[in-house]
C-alpha cells in the first residue's frame, strides 16, 4: 500500500527534525564555546608564565649574591676569632652569650638564643665539652655547625684551648676552613683574614715564649681549669687547682691543704707556687690563702671576657684593649714580674 501524505503532515515532521536537531546542537556549542574561552585565556596567560619562568633563575643569583651569612658564636673567644676572619665580607657576627658571662659550665639557654641559632646560617662552637647545654641545637645544625677545637689534641678533655696561643691558631684556621665550605662566596676573604690573623698570634707567642724561658718548671696555682694547655706551651707546673669550675667553692680542707703547700715550700726555700686568680671571677678564696701565706695573689685572663671589637695590636686602642691579643700581652706581663721572685 502507499500513503500520501498532506502537505501539512510534511511540515509537521520537518518542524519535529529540526527540534531535534537543535537540541542535539546545544552541547556542541556549550562545548565549543567553553573551548574558546579557555584557549584565549590561556593566550593571555602564557606570555606572564613565560616571563615569571625566565625572570626566577635571576632573582634568585641575586638573592645568593647579596645574602649576608648569619654567623653565630657561642662565646666570646670565638666572637673575637669571628670578628677578624670575616673583616671586609658582609657576614654578620654575632654571639649566644654576653660579653661578660666568661666559660660556659653554668649558662642557661634562654628563648632568644633558641631563636638565634634557630635563624643562624651557620654555628660555631668551642666544642670539647664546653657547650653540653647545646647538644639539642648542636645536632639539629650539625650540617651548619663548625666544632673549633675539632682535631685538637685534648688534654684531659678539656675544652680551653684558646688560652694557648697555639691553640688558638688552631681554632681560628679550622674555623676559616668550616667558613670556606659553609659560605664559598667569601672563601678566599675568610682565608686570608685567618692567615693574618693567625700570624699576629704568633708573632705575639713567639715573644712570650722568647721572654718566659726562665719560668719554665715554675710552680703555679690557679683559680679554674683553665691554664692546662697556656701551662703546657709555657712548661708551668700546675701543682693545684682552687675552683675546678668558677663558683665552686673550695672546702675548708682543701683551703687548708694549699696553705700547708705554699707553707711548706717557703720552709724548704724551694721556689713557692705563683698564685693565680682570674679577672672575671670572685678571689674570695686566692685572699683567704694570700693572707695566711703572705704571697702576692696575681690575676691571668683565660680571654672569655671583653668588648664588642675587633683583635688588634695596639693596646691603646679603646676597642681592643681587652682583645684576645692584649689579654696574652697582660699575661706575659704579669708573668715577667714573677721571674725575679
Amino acid at each position: 500500500m502507499i500513503f500520501f501524505q498532506t502537505n501539512k503532515q510534511i511540515a509537521n515532521k520537518q518542524t519535529a527534525s529540526n527540534k531535534t536537531a537543535n537540541k542535539n546542537k546545544k552541547p556542541l556549542t556549550f562545548f565549543y564555546k567553553t573551548f574558546i574561552a579557555a584557549a584565549l585565556l590561556l593566550a593571555l596567560l602564557l606570555p606572564s608564565l613565560t616571563a615569571c619562568k625566565k625572570k626566577a633563575p635571576q632573582q634568585t643569583a641575586t638573592e645568593t649574591q647579596d645574602k649576608k651569612p648569619k654567623i653565630l658564636a657561642t662565646f666570646y673567644p670565638l666572637y673575637v676569632m669571628l670578628l677578624n676572619i670575616t673583616e671586609g665580607t658582609n657576614a654578620e657576627v654575632s654571639m649566644i652569650a654576653p660579653a661578660n658571662t666568661g666559660c660556659l659550665h653554668d649558662y642557661q639557654l634562654t628563648t632568644k638564643d633558641m631563636q638565634s641559632i634557630e635563624k643562624c646560617d651557620i654555628l660555631v662552637a668551642n666544642g670539647a665539652g664546653m657547650e653540653d647545654f647545646l647538644e639539642k641545637a648542636l645536632e639539629a645544625k650539625k650540617d651548619s655547625t663548625i666544632i673549633a677545637s675539632q682535631g685538637y689534641s685534648l688534654i684531659e678533655e678539656n675544652p680551653h684551648i684558646w688560652v694557648s696561643p697555639s691553640g688558638a691558631i688552631w681554632q681560628v684556621k679550622q674555623i676559616a676552613e668550616g667558613l670556606k665550605k659553609l659560605d664559598p662566596q667569601n672563601a678566599s676573604a675568610y682565608e686570608k683574614n685567618a692567615a693574618s690573623y693567625a700570624e699576629k698570634i704568633q708573632e705575639l707567642s713567639d715573644k712570650m715564649h722568647l721572654e718566659l724561658q726562665g719560668l719554665k718548671g715554675r710552680s703555679v696555682i690557679t683559680f679554674h681549669e683553665a691554664f692546662p694547655y697556656f701551662s703546657s706551651e709555657f712548661g708551668l707546673n700546675t701543682v693545684a687547682v682552687v675552683e675546678r669550675e668558677p663558683g665552686t667553692e673550695p672546702s675548708a680542707r682543701e683551703l687548708a691543704d694549699l696553705v700547708a703547700l705554699i707553707k711548706d715550700a717557703k720552709t724548704k726555700g724551694s721556689k713557692v707556687p705563683m698564685l693565680f686568680a682570674e679577672p672575671q671571677y670572685s678571689s674570695s678564696a686566692a685572699e683567704v690563702i694570700a693572707k695566711e701565706t703572705g704571697i702576692k695573689v696575681q690575676e691571668l685572663d683565660p680571654a672569655v671576657t671583653g668588648p664588642f671589637g675587633k683583635d688588634g695590636t695596639d693596646s691603646d686602642t679603646p676597642q681592643t684593649k681587652e682583645s684576645y691579643l692584649n689579654a696574652m700581652r697582660k699575661n706575659l706581663d704579669v708573668l715577667k714580674s714573677n721571674l725575679e721572685d
